[in-house]
């Protein structure tokens, strides 16, 4: 496709080493649109915030690793001057029974529905392999930008947000398939499947389940968050209100223009008109309850946070403690040294991200923290 024809939802916003790896991409034949949202940064392969629709072809570095990674968020009935109350007993409980970082259960977690999805035997092996790991990782937060939030919005209505993926399962697949598309290696590029192929179809399934692995950990993480909640105030979760939408995945979808396309997104959430999603900001400012617009130009997607302007090491270097602790203040969190690379003068300023992509969703909410959990 013609650079000319991409649409990139951000004035100013956007390093130019994202925009210069977003064109390699979209130059390519099977590639027919293209969108950047407002929170792009330079990613692998593909830029994160990257939307790209193609045809006959699917990519798995286009998905990346954590496959199915995403937010899922609920309201609930508890009252904003309980959680506040009990705010460091809550999060103490969470901590305890949540495995965080590189940590797992001690033992094998069921998965009821398991046996009802769809896979390949690369997956079973998968699951399976070093005593069952896959097994022991549902349940788990995982490490780097992962978090769960309890916050309220303007109305004082408490929300529990969970930003986590499929652990080691998704990166376990993402890289068998990536190996096969890259000839032998998991290279970073322009390599992928036809769709008609025993290799794209393989992948497709195996995708599918893994964006299925990252809803039952999140989901299983609410109901962990829920048992420590009610253990110390009245209230419960509105489980029919559960907004669950990840941001690393590939679908089918008929474009007006040019038919049956795969819509990879990295790092960027699916907006469709009418559609609930949570778009968070950093752990100071909290996150945004959305419905989507449905923009054809953005290939019917919105950012998936705020995007970083410092890389994990640069803000390590050039971050100060201190700062980080007086902008924390009114949080509980884990505001420490280990944690600076997730201080939120590492991220872009998420009111401007917002205000870049007013055209693809609405907020709804805007939920600020109380207490926060990093992985």
């Amino acid at each position: 496709m013609k650079t000319s024809e991409a649409k990139i939802f951000s004035q100013n916003n956007i390093d130019p080493a994202a925009i210069s790896q977003f064109y390699d991409i979209i130059k390519n034949d099977e590639i027919v649109a293209g969108a950047l949202m407002p929170d792009a940064h330079k990613g692998y392969s593909l830029p994160i915030g990257g939307v790209v629709a193609a045809k006959n072809m699917i990519f798995p570095a286009f998905v990346g690793y954590d496959i199915g990674c995403g937010m899922c968020a609920v309201p609930t009935t508890f009252r904003k001057d309980d959680i506040i109350l009990n705010a460091e007993r809550i999060r103490e409980k969470i901590m305890v029974s949540i495995p965080v970082g590189f940590n797992h259960n001690a033992e094998a977690v069921i998965w009821w529905d398991y046996d009802h999805i769809p896979k390949t035997e690369t997956v079973e092996n998968i699951m399976n392999h070093k005593n069952g790991s896959g097994w022991k990782q549902l349940g788990t937060l995982g490490g780097g930008n992962h978090f769960i939030e309890i916050g309220s919005d303007a109305t004082d209505k408490v929300w529990v947000i969970i930003h986590s993926g499929s652990r080691g399962i998704g990166h376990a697949i993402a890289t068998h398939y990536m190996r096969i598309a890259g000839g032998g290696k998991a290279r970073e590029g322009y390599y992928g499947f036809d769709v008609e192929s025993e290799d794209g179809k393989n992948y497709i399934l195996d995708l599918n389940f893994g964006l299925e692995y990252a809803l039952a950990n999140r989901k299983m993480m609410m109901s962990k968050i829920n048992t420590a909640m009610t253990s110390f105030c009245a209230g419960g979760f509105e489980w029919d209100k559960l907004i669950n939408r990840n941001h690393n995945h590939a679908e089918l979808r008929n474009h007006p223009e040019f038919g049956e396309v795969w819509i990879h997104r990295k790092g960027a959430t699916h907006a469709d008109e009418g559609m609930m999603g949570v778009i968070p900001g950093n752990m100071r400012d909290g996150s945004f309850i959305v419905v989507g617009k449905g923009n054809i130009d953005s290939l019917w997607s919105s950012s998936h946070g705020a995007g970083r302007i410092l890389g994990r090491k640069k803000a390590k270097e050039v971050l100060k403690l201190e700062d980080f602790e007086h902008t924390m203040k009114d949080v509980l969190a884990d505001v420490d040294v280990e944690h600076l690379d997730e201080s939120p003068f590492a991220y872009k300023n998420i009111f401007t991200v917002m205000e870049d992509q007013k055209n693809l969703v609405e907020v709804v909410a805007h939920v600020k923290p109380i207490l926060n959990v990093k992985g």
